[in-house]
Formats: C-alpha cells, structure tokens, sequence
C-alpha cells in the first residue's frame, strides 16, 4: 500500500497542478473530478486506492487558501505568489497530510513530498520544500505534543 501512496501523491499533484494551472488562467470549464478521473485512468491497472487520491486531492482543493496561511509565514523569504506552481502544490500536499493525516508517519510526509520535489520540482526544490515542511512540522509537533 505504501508504494501505492506514493502513486496516489503524484496523481493528486497532477490533478492539483493543473487545477491550480486552469484557475490562474481563468478556465470556466473546470471540473476538478474530471480531471483526477482523467489522471487516475492512466494508471487503473496499478491504482488501488483510489479513495486517498480523491479525499487527499479534494481536501488539499478545498483548503487551498488555508494551506497556504501556514505556508507564508514559513517561507518568509518567498511570497506565495512567488513559489513556484510546482513547489506551492507539493508544499499544500505536505501540509495538508501533516494536519489532516495523523496516521502517517511526518517524516513518511516530509519524504514523500522531498520524492516529488525530486521528479517535478526545480533544482532546489526538494531542499527547499524539506526546510519549510521541517519548519512546519516542528511548530505543529510543539503544539500538539508530538506526532509520530
């Protein structure tokens, strides 16, 4: 199931992207269940989780604006409107996983999200993303008292 996780992360990240992609550019036609069936299609022999990708694409979609309140003031340095599209979505699925999926692991969260950074990000993606999810994770274990 893990392997399959990690399948399920990067469809959620091409649904994301290209909803994030299509919102920017004002696409009136948009329907964020057409595209994950779209991108989940390409993988239906191998996909078996299909529940994860559509409440973590969902979740990560409807919390967008609140994903990334958490986001800012952890990457001062760098205005949201100045992250990368890339970075910005794998940042609000790290994010979102480490508030709303307690059942996993924060540094399976933190990894899975450095992997992506490493495939689709830019060349510095995956140390950035590292830091400012660290960062994140740190306040949230010290608020919470731990987390595995």
């Amino acid at each position: 199931m893990a392997s399959n996780r990690h399948l399920g992360r990067i469809i959620a990240f091409q649904t994301l992207y290209e909803e994030d992609f299509r919102l920017a550019a004002k696409d009136e036609d948009l329907s964020l269940d057409e595209v994950m069936n779209r991108n989940i299609s390409r993988y239906s022999k191998i996909v078996e989780d299909k529940e994860y990708i559509d409440e973590l694409t969902k979740g990560v979609s409807a919390k967008a604006s609140y994903l990334d309140e958490i986001i800012a003031p952890n990457a001062p340095e760098w205005p949201i409107d100045q992250i990368s599209r890339m970075d910005k979505i794998i940042l609000r699925i790290g994010v979102y996983e480490l508030y709303y999926h307690k059942e996993i692991p924060s540094k399976v969260v933190i990894n899975e999200a450095i992997e992506l950074a490493k495939a689709f990000g830019g060349e510095n993606s995956s140390k950035f993303i590292n830091g400012v999810l660290g960062t994140i994770y740190k306040k949230l274990e010290a608020e919470e008292g731990g987390k595995k």
